[in-house]
């Protein structure tokens, strides 16, 4: 069974690319425009997991981060930071903040799946893409 995976992204060409290609590796996708809709989301739908942009309208990813990993409900859910901010030490803020991982933007769409599912249990990984093929 291919993962569950929400997007909470605010920039509907970002979504709408991310969201093309796991679904082209038959990934489950749902997703949020700002902070406090992807939380919501996140309480009612238990992603595997959760790629989030880190400046969002409402509730950043910061927030989410304090919401997400306080919770041991959802705390085992990873969490990669997908931000425009790529400058040395920005990924290490990110990690020591809390995020799981960290890729940025703008992302590679050929190296954007397999980056993702290095974030996934294997089971959860989509057939197509982890044997290599596109």
């Amino acid at each position: 069974m291919a993962a569950r995976i929400l997007i909470i992204e605010d920039n509907p060409a970002n979504l709408e690319l991310m969201r093309y290609l796991l679904n082209a590796h038959r990934y489950t996708i749902m997703s949020a425009v700002d902070g406090e809709q992807g939380v919501e989301i996140m309480r009612a739908e238990l992603p595997d997991l959760i790629l989030c942009d880190v400046h969002l309208p409402k509730l950043d990813g910061y927030g989410i981060i304090r919401q997400l990993k306080c919770d041991p409900a959802y705390d085992d859910i990873p969490l990669i930071a997908i931000t425009a901010f790529a400058m040395v030490g920005d990924r290490d803020r990110m990690l020591a903040a809390g995020f799981d991982g960290y890729m940025p933007k703008p992302i590679t769409p050929e190296t954007f799946v397999a980056e993702v599912e290095a974030f996934l249990r294997p089971q959860l990984r989509s057939a197509g893409a982890s044997s290599g093929t596109a």
